[in-house]
């Protein structure tokens, strides 16, 4: 399973991790995916939705 919002498709971004010696090492910003029980076509189903579909109101629950 692919960490990737179904509604909007935001998945992970890379970036680094900085230390204060300028030490700098690859890390990875995941989206905060929650699974939720939710209408599509009509019928109940368990997707993965991030937090900020769910708050504008993207995603209507089951």
């Amino acid at each position: 399973m692919s960490k990737m919002c179904e509604v909007c498709g935001k998945k992970p971004v890379v970036g680094s991790t900085i230390s204060h010696a300028h030490n700098v090492n690859k890390r990875r910003f995941n989206p905060n995916l929650q699974s939720v029980r939710a209408l599509v076509d009509g019928k109940a189903k368990k997707i993965k939705v991030c937090t900020s579909c769910i708050r504008s109101g993207h995603v209507v629950k089951a």
